[in-house]
């Protein structure tokens, strides 16, 4: 799409006075004209915002909720990306939330109405957010499943019929496409790193390959999740080497919504997993080739160790409730199979070399089993290493997963991220730690950035009313919760500590009867869930997921229960982060619990004209331990209490 800057910029003057100017009308005229209140904060953040455009830098902007953030950052992103040429890059806190900024009557929608825009926002979608072919190809064969073979209808037949030109593809296999599927079965069908994409006979034909040349394509915005694009950073080099192209345009400026989650994301977008049956895919396809002796007693010798070193992580991993990572003991046995595992692979890749050096083997072949082995390779070169990772277990029904992630990531993002010379802004309600931005720049490897902070203009004294509850049995306490919203008539948000959490109230509530729908995340394709309970006034979502990022102004949402505090789970990861501070708790848990108490507050008012009541749910032990330290980072006094 060709787009030019909604303001002219004579060959004599700078485009950032130019930037300033337009600025100012919209902020001060064209949005109060069209019915938009005009904010001191958003004015103040648009200014700030100029400097770090203007000068390329890194800013943290903290603003709370009501400032207009987003429509502050949007504008700059969209004039800059045109200015400069190259799609602005906004990084959201997760695939839940990518949806939001496009939604109907979402920022996007109100600028292009208010300001006669028509603004180019593409999404990029992680790779499971697509159905792989393949695998459904071979799942409708096998089963009577009505959604699955739903899905497999609407198949395009162009991705079938092989005579057909590229001119008449058309995007196709986004999740969202398929509503009705719960998670569970999305699972099954969705791409998965075991599908082998790069000798699959429908790649060029894949939605996942057409969504991604759309999106590329994008003159203004791309939006993504955080996730998405540090897998961006981390496989851009191993793409090239591949012939393959970053799953990312280059940027003219990043935007990371929900900052404060970056570093989390990093992590995961770094991480190095192993399926178990991958190993044993890439080797018997290199076994099926003419290579020599020596290389096949290798191969069996690694696919013996391997699957002897899955099945002891599988025996001692250890579940914890609100996780799906299971621990694995650090246990000589482990270690000793991991690296004698490591140990013949590097032999294999020597062999590797002596083996393409006979030409029996074409070079694609070999750098697709090289590439994989080296990622082993160093994947377990860190694992063995003390302390210079975090490792754990997945477990499914059809496969397990031992992962490894880099304990810390800030050397990582400083080369790859930060030293890109174009403009970096954070923005969240909750960066700072009382207005001091130093933990979460040294956690990202930020030496020199910018930063202000502005609260939210709301009255919370007049608009929000805030209860707490006794946490005793869990059968009273979700009787007291179905209480609050029968009297509410729904319009509610109940927020859970975990997963297992809203599985336990749901068993409980699918007894009762209902004078309204309650809507639970991984029903369906969340932007559907949320959409139909924004459009559907009396009803409730239910959701452990959504403590940020879901704005839902109006009557639809009144109400926020909060089932448990949000206290990170038991798991590698957090454990991780424990074991390496004098006091777990005070360092770790109750930071990460109250900046997700926050986020969850923030749910109920997104606009001046909103209210409702937040009821929050505490057992004594909470209440007498951390309530003075809970009341602190409420907006409003609480109104009723245990």
């Amino acid at each position: 799409m060709k787009t030019t800057l909604p303001f002219q910029v004579a060959k004599n003057e700078q485009f950032f006075d130019k930037l300033s100017d337009y600025i100012g009308d919209v902020f001060y005229d064209l949005l109060p004209e069209k019915g938009f209140e005009l904010r001191d904060e958003q004015i103040f953040m648009a200014f700030q915002l100029e400097q770090a455009f203007k000068n390329k830098k890194t800013i943290f902007a903290e603003a709370g909720v009501g400032t207009g953030k987003t429509l502050v950052y949007l504008l700059y992103a969209i004039c800059y990306a045109r200015y400069m040429r190259k799609p602005a890059i906004i990084a959201c806190a997760d695939e839940t939330l990518i949806e939001q900024l496009v939604k109907p009557n979402g920022d996007i929608e109100k600028l292009e109405k208010a300001l006669g825009l028509k603004i180019d926002a593409r999404l990029a979608k992680a790779r499971d957010q697509y159905v792989c072919v393949s695998k459904l190809e071979s799942i409708v064969t096998t089963t009577d499943d009505e959604d699955i073979n739903r899905v497999h209808e609407q198949i395009p037949s162009f991705v079938y019929q092989h005579t057909q030109s590229l001119e008449r593809f058309t995007r196709f296999g986004d999740r969202k496409e398929y509503p009705w599927l719960s998670n569970e079965k999305w699972a099954e069908i969705a791409w998965d790193p075991l599908q082998q994409c790069s000798t699959c006979d429908l790649r060029h034909r894949c939605g996942q390959t057409l969504n991604r040349d759309f999106y590329k394509k994008s003159a203004d915005l791309i939006i993504c999740s955080q996730d998405f694009y540090m897998e961006h950073v981390w496989t851009k080099e191993s793409r090239k080497r591949e012939g393959q192209l970053p799953l990312l345009p280059e940027a003219s400026c990043l935007i990371f919504d929900e900052g404060h989650l970056l570093e989390f994301a990093a992590q995961k977008g770094l991480t190095y997993r192993f399926h178990s049956q991958t190993l044993t895919k890439v080797l018997t396809g290199y076994m099926q080739q003419n290579v020599r002796e020596e290389s096949l007693l290798l191969i069996e010798e690694i696919l013996l160790i391997h699957d002897q070193w899955f099945d002891e992580l599988q025996q001692s991993a250890i579940h914890h409730e609100g996780s799906i990572r299971a621990y694995v003991p650090r246990s000589n046995e482990m270690l000793q199979l991991a690296a004698k595992m490591n140990g013949y692979v590097e032999q294999l890749l020597d062999q590797l070399v002596f083996d393409s050096e006979l030409f029996t083997i074409d070079d694609y072949h070999v750098k697709m089993i090289e590439e994989y082995l080296e990622f082993l390779s160093y994947g377990l070169s860190i694992l063995l290493k003390e302390d210079h990772g975090i490792f754990w277990l997945e477990q499914s029904e059809y496969e397990r997963t031992f992962v490894i992630m880099p304990r810390l990531v800030e050397s990582i993002l400083k080369e790859e991220v930060f030293q890109a010379n174009i403009p970096i802004v954070f923005s969240s309600a909750t960066l700072s730690r009382n207005k001091d931005f130093s933990f979460i720049a040294q956690s990202l490897g930020i030496e020199n950035y910018e930063s202000f902070a502005v609260d939210s203009p709301f009255d919370y004294d007049e608009k929000m009313k805030i209860e707490v509850k006794k946490a005793c049995i869990e059968e009273t306490k979700w009787q007291e919760m179905k209480q609050a919203l029968l009297d509410n008539k729904g319009q509610s948000l109940i927020l859970f500590a975990s997963k297992e959490e809203m599985n336990l109230f749901k068993a409980w509530a699918s007894k009762e009867s209902w004078p309204f729908a309650l809507l639970y995340e991984g029903e369906k394709e969340i932007s559907v869930t949320v959409e139909q309970f924004q459009t559907e006034k009396e009803t409730v979502l239910c959701s452990y997921h959504l403590w940020e990022g879901l704005d839902i102004p109006g009557e639809s949402l009144s109400q926020v229960l909060m089932s448990s505090l949000p206290f990170p789970p038991k798991d590698p990861v957090f454990d991780a982060k424990r074991n390496h501070t004098s006091n777990p708790f005070s360092e770790v848990d109750l930071p990460y619990m109250l900046l997700r108490l926050r986020q969850g507050v923030g749910r109920l008012i997104r606009t001046g004209t909103d209210s409702g009541t937040i009821q929050m749910w505490l057992t004594d032990k909470e209440h007498h331990d951390l309530w003075p330290i809970i009341e602190e980072v409420l907006p409003t006094k609480v109104k009723s209490q245990l």
